[in-house]
């Protein structure tokens, strides 16, 4: 996995410390487990964990993460149509969105 900087490159003279703990701890030293669990299977959980809050600017953040790792359009949609019964409705149509945005026409 490539070194994350987005922490710093967005947060660092605001928030350091956040932007330190956030590319080095989160998506540097948990993300890189690779051995535990794949890049593929960490962004579905992850995909899954930020619609189920409905944080969508972060989940179209983690949709270009998962294409990169490999989820497909066709998988993207199937995560988000199972979402939709233990998540909501709404947020399906909104991740929906995202991924239109994200894959295109793909």
């Amino acid at each position: 996995m490539e070194k994350q900087t987005a922490g710093r490159d967005n947060l660092g003279n605001l928030a350091p410390k956040f932007a330190e703990l956030n590319d080095d701890v989160l998506f540097g030293s948990v993300w890189s487990r690779e051995d535990k669990l794949s890049l593929r299977d960490r962004s579905m959980i992850t995909i899954s964990a930020l619609m189920a809050q409905g944080l969508f600017p972060q989940l179209k953040s983690h949709f270009i993460l998962g294409k990169k790792h490999g989820i497909t359009k066709e998988e993207a949609v199937e995560i988000v149509t199972q979402l939709a019964f233990y998540s909501g409705w709404p947020k399906a149509w909104s991740a929906f969105d995202l991924i239109k945005e994200v894959y295109g026409d793909e």
